[in-house]
């Protein structure tokens, strides 16, 4: 029982013992009391704890996913009139990017948004295709993938591992950094170079002669500011958030690959909502999406100028050729990886966004 109900009942024990004829002033307080408790009890009722969901994800707030993930969390209480609490963590404060999906099966936290790298671990490889290189050319591409039926029957694969996916948030196209410049393929070799755990990444780093290191994002900055690795690759938006620009000499606006994420909720945690919340919830989630990759394209080109700004980092940009050469040394990764990711997939793909591999 609530606790306004149990002070209700308190009161009107206090009253048992008065007379059953009382006068005409207890009556009158008596009733009152009754009212009073009552309605104290029927809005205790009433004002039931908000179901709580624990957001968690690895990035900063100043980034596409960290404001679109507060922006979820405005919408959803809002529009649940209080009967939801979203509380966000971001920049890794609960987990880290290779704790945090344990985490969410084990119902620890409620939500997340990974990037879509980290599925491949967990055992659905076919996530993998979009961290094939040069895959997209352009947002328009992308969309038709993560807004059509095949995105939805990727996110669909999801259900079999306790994981309700719910949409796909933008952040960008990726870049190279490095203390040294990045612009053709002989450039790469012997680097030691930052990656997300997936057998693309490692594939797409070892086909231009560097050597992959996988670790953990929020670890990325020391690692490179000690000499641990050589370079990374990332969205200009989380390169200039988590301040790679003080440790990078180079960036170069190479826009290889896409990454972005998959917003994702403990499935048993979804189907057991209210289903009124649960509808609430989908129209904040939709409305948030829209945010999210609305603001995505502008805040990476805001970022790329703040890390001109800086003078820290010298930022490249590759001529018609140097891309060319570029994806020729990396399209090979896209048939290496078939077996992998499905073949007829990665086809489904190319169908989508008119991949050309000699453009």
């Amino acid at each position: 029982m609530r606790k306004a109900a149990i002070v209700a009942v308190q009161t009107l024990a206090q009253y048992f013992t008065i007379p059953l004829s009382p006068n005409k002033e207890t009556f009158m307080k008596l009733r009152t009391l009754m009212f009073g408790a009552l309605a104290l009890a029927f809005s205790g009722m009433a004002l039931a704890d908000p179901i709580v969901i624990k957001f968690s994800h690895v990035v900063a707030l100043d980034t596409p996913k960290g404001k679109a993930a507060e922006y979820f969390k405005k919408l959803a209480e809002e529009r649940t009139k209080g009967k939801v609490r979203v509380e966000v963590y971001p920049n890794s404060q609960l987990y880290k990017d290779k704790e945090e999906m344990e985490a969410l099966q084990l119902g620890a936290v409620q939500m997340l948004a990974p990037s879509l790298a980290k599925f491949g671990p967990l055992g659905v490889k076919e996530f993998e295709v979009f961290d094939l290189p040069y895959i997209f050319d352009n947002y328009t591409e992308l969309h038709k993938v993560t807004q059509g039926p095949l995105g939805a029957s990727l996110l669909a694969k999801l259900d079999s591992k306790g994981i309700k996916g719910l949409s796909f948030w933008d952040n960008g196209f990726k870049n190279f950094s490095a203390n040294k410049p990045l612009k053709a393929p002989a450039d790469f070799r012997g680097l030691k170079m930052r990656i997300q755990s997936s057998k693309v990444l490692d594939a797409e780093m070892r086909a231009l002669g560097a050597n992959p290191q996988v670790m953990a994002f929020s670890e990325v900055y020391q690692a490179l500011q000690t000499g641990v690795v050589d370079g990374t690759e990332n969205p200009t938006s989380n390169f200039y958030t988590q301040k790679m620009h003080e440790v990078q000499k180079y960036l170069t606006v190479s826009e290889h690959g896409y990454l972005g994420y998959a917003v994702i909720v403990n499935k048993k945690f979804w189907d057991n909502l209210p289903a009124d919340v649960r509808t609430t919830l989908e129209g904040a989630m939709k409305d948030a999406t829209k945010y999210a990759n609305d603001i995505a394209k502008a805040e990476n080109d805001a970022d790329l100028e703040s890390v001109r700004k800086s003078g820290k980092t010298q930022v490249l940009t590759l001529t018609p050729a140097e891309r060319l050469a570029l994806k020729k040394a990396l399209t090979p990764v896209h048939k290496q990886m078939a077996d992998r990711i499905g073949a007829d997939l990665i086809q489904a793909m190319y169908k989508e966004t008119g991949f050309n591999p000699a453009e």
